[in-house]
């Protein structure tokens, strides 16, 4: 019994210092990237890799310098959030819609729907940006957030998989009691299952809000016209890293990144519990 307890103890020391050097060596970029923030250096630092001195002024020229026509960070997080909120606000209505209709009702061609959906979801999102782009542009929704928001949002039903695993946890019971009582599928759902979904919706809502608020390669093709007024923040971003700005540059690049990671680690905060009750409820039911 003794030698099996040592066994198990080293077995569990082993994994976890397997774990804390992962945990180490991913963390490495994220510290740089905030210790190169408050860098007095404005470009890349490469004599050392903690900065000699430290200052806050890469975030002020980031937020307050209104003359820099390069760094405009205000207005590309303004547009990215405007993007971000209405995608999420689309797809979170048309993820819980589809996936309530895939978990409780039945009609012809239901399962063929869900393979379907399963399928498509197998293949990367890009792979249909230039026939996208082309749709949009004979439209007239190239460069225009508006666009940006139907891309977002157009497909997001086809992630109904987890939502609706979450609601075939539900008791069906709950559902023809209200029917009985003469409520109409509608009611039901909004009445009935939404209240239950607290969740799922609070993970859809995540899920949906991330999508727009991280992404580059739909927005770098559809935002193309070359005005800075009209990027977010990943356009913008990224064009710090340009061969002639960088060096000027690369410190407020640094500083960007921090500024718009934070309402994302606040919003998870938040939200962690819901979150992981939303995950883990999801996959009960396939």
């Amino acid at each position: 019994m003794k030698k099996r307890n040592v066994t198990k103890a080293l077995s569990l020391t082993t994994r976890h210092l397997f774990l804390a050097v992962l945990s180490f060596i991913w963390l490495i970029p994220i510290f740089w990237l905030v210790a190169n923030s408050f860098s007095v250096y404005p470009g890349i630092n490469i004599r050392a890799f903690i900065p000699e001195a430290w200052t806050l002024e890469n975030y002020r020229l980031l937020l307050f310098n209104s003359a820099d026509t390069v760094a405009r960070f205000p207005m590309w997080f303004k547009n990215t959030l405007v993007i971000a909120v209405f995608s999420c606000a689309i797809s979170s209505v048309f993820v819980l819609m589809v996936s309530y209709a895939m978990s409780r009702m039945r009609f012809r061609g239901r399962k063929l729907l869900m393979n379907i959906g399963v399928l498509l979801g197998l293949f990367p999102g890009f792979l249909s940006m230039i026939a996208v782009y082309f749709i949009l542009k004979s439209l007239g929704l190239t460069n225009n957030h508006w666009g940006l928001v139907m891309v977002y949002s157009g497909s997001s039903g086809l992630g109904y998989l987890i939502a609706k695993g979450f609601f075939d946890t539900i008791s069906e019971t709950l559902s023809e009691s209200a029917r009985i009582e003469g409520a109409t599928e509608s009611q039901v759902f909004l009445k009935i299952i939404i209240p239950l979904s607290r969740p799922i919706i609070v993970y859809t809502v995540i899920a949906s809000f991330l999508a727009p608020w991280m992404d580059f390669v739909f927005a770098r093709i559809i935002l193309n016209s070359g005005m800075a007024a009209d990027w977010t923040v990943s356009i913008g971003l990224y064009n710090m890293l340009e061969r002639e700005l960088i060096n000027t540059y690369f410190a407020r690049f640094c500083a960007g990144g921090v500024l718009i990671s934070i309402p994302i680690s606040v919003l998870f905060v938040i939200m962690q519990k819901f979150y992981v009750e939303g995950i883990t409820g999801g996959s009960v039911k396939g």
